[in-house]
Order: C-alpha cells, then structure tokens, then sequence
C-alpha cells in the first residue's frame, strides 16, 4: 500500500478528504496539520498517520520528514491543501503583513512542502497536487487583494514547477475550486468587520458591498464534488494539468468581459441600492 502526504488536514475540507482517502483502503495517509485535537480524531481513521507540522517552519517540515522516514522512503502523493483567506484593503490598515501572511503560508509553504518531500515523490514515481484557487486565475475582485495575490503567484509556481520536473516523470496538477463553506468563511466575515471598523477610506463602500458579499460566501456548492475531483486527480493514469470545480456561474461570466467593463460593472453594483436590495 503506498503512501501520501496531506497537508491542511484539519481544516474543514482537508478533513473531508482524509476521510474520503482512507475510506478507499488504497492510503496510507500522512496526515499533516497544526490542530492538535482533530489530528487525534483524524488518527482514529484506518490508515491514516497524524503528522502535526507547521508548513511554515523548515525545521518542522524536517522533522515531519524524519517522522515519514520511519515509515517509508517513498511516497506516491504529495498533497497541498493548506492555506487561509483573508479580507482586507491593500492602503488601509495591517495590509502588508496580511499580504506577507498569505504568501507565507499560500505560497512558500507549499514550496516549502514539495522541495522537503520531491525527492521521496520522484523515488516513489509519485505525483504532486496543488490546491490553488478560482481566485487564481479569475479578475482580482476589491479586498481579495493579499489573497488573490497568494492564488496567483501559486499558479505560476505550480506551472513552473510542473514544466521543470515533467521530464522526471513527476506530474504535478493543479485544482482550482471555488467558495465552500468552511471556517474560511468565518475568517473573511471577521476581516471584514475588522476592515470597516478601521477603515477611513472605504466605510460607504464596504457597508454598500456587504449584502454582496454575504451572497457570495453563502454558496450551494457541494464539498463532495470536490472530493472526488481530488480522487480523480490523484488516481487518473493521465491526470489533467488542472481541474476547476464549483466556480460561481456568475463569477465565471465576467471573466470574459474586458477589464473596462468589468471595473464599470462594480462601480455598478456598488452604487446601485435597488440591486442591492434585490439580491438580498
């Protein structure tokens, strides 16, 4: 039975997959994660090995390499689902780290991750699966900047990567979902509260943009769909470059307006109170 790693395991949807993996019987499971408590529940699954690490730290990645080394000297999958949101301005308020925040642990961790493990992944003739975002590659959206900025400077990387390492026979794949209910959710909600409170630019804006906002973060998406766009993922003989699931019909309209009209449309919605009251 091979083994893979799983990064983000105690967030909302990393523990949906880990679940769905070990359900499958084909896993050994390495499940990685900074929630001690739901490590432990996670434990209790068939086949998985609880892995507490902080994707941001190099001597935790070592010693969560030192741990996999105890049970295998291969691995069949690398898995990044890791990451955070936020909402917050880029003028106003704590931006910078904010933005320093989300390329840390967005992006650099799971750098971090696939340079600790790769040459356990090529010796196993293993594969890498990198969750990005639809903020990775749709038009940045006001107050997602230090997101947006994270999801799109991972798309390059995971491209990049994947030219550099496909002539090793390592395929890396990226997944680009959409909003899913989880604890993100609470995280936005909280940055944006946090951001009207503070703010002395924006106040009118953001009071203007919230019923929109509240709208978006309320999606009927299902979260096993993309479990098993996952599974289809990791288990395809001729896995896709990407796999794109749950994006808003909406979101997914604008994106072939140009640019111009895109900015006029928000000015728009923002302006337009009957709308407003209308998607409520």
């Amino acid at each position: 039975m091979s083994f893979l790693l799983f990064t983000g395991a105690t967030g909302g949807l990393g523990e949906l997959c880990i679940k769905a993996l070990s359900d499958t019987g084909n896993w050994n499971i390495f499940a990685a994660g900074t929630n001690t408590t739901r490590l432990e529940e996670l434990g209790k699954l068939r086949n998985v090995i609880p892995l507490k690490t902080d994707i941001t730290d190099q001597e935790s990645l070592n010693s969560a390499r030192r741990i996999v080394e105890s049970y295998t000297q291969v691995l069949g999958a690398v898995i990044n689902f890791a990451g955070v949101a936020s909402f917050s301005s880029l003028i106003e308020g704590p931006c910078i780290d904010t933005i320093e925040k989300m390329v840390r642990i967005n992006l650099l961790g799971t750098a971090r991750i696939n340079r600790t493990f790769f040459d356990m992944i090529h010796k196993g003739g293993g594969r890498i699966i990198n969750c990005s975002s639809e903020s990775g590659w749709m038009t940045p959206q006001p107050f997602n900047g230090p997101y947006t900025i994270s999801k799109y400077a991972l798309e390059a990387y995971n491209d990049s990567l994947r030219r550099e390492v496909m002539h090793l026979g390592v395929p890396v794949i990226k997944i680009q979902p959409g909003f899913y209910k989880t604890k993100l959710t609470d995280t936005v909600l909280e940055g944006f509260d946090k951001t009207l409170s503070e703010t002395g630019y924006h106040r009118r804006l953001l009071n203007k943009m919230k019923p929109l906002m509240l709208h978006e973060l309320n999606p009927r998406n299902n979260p096993q769909h993309l479990v098993d766009t996952l599974l289809r993922a990791l288990n395809s003989k001729h896995p896709r470059i990407r796999y794109r699931i749950g994006t808003g019909k909406l979101l997914a309209l604008m994106e072939i307006l140009p640019d111009r009209w895109l900015d006029r449309i928000y000015q728009m919605i923002l302006k337009d109170r009957k709308w407003k009251q209308n998607r409520i």
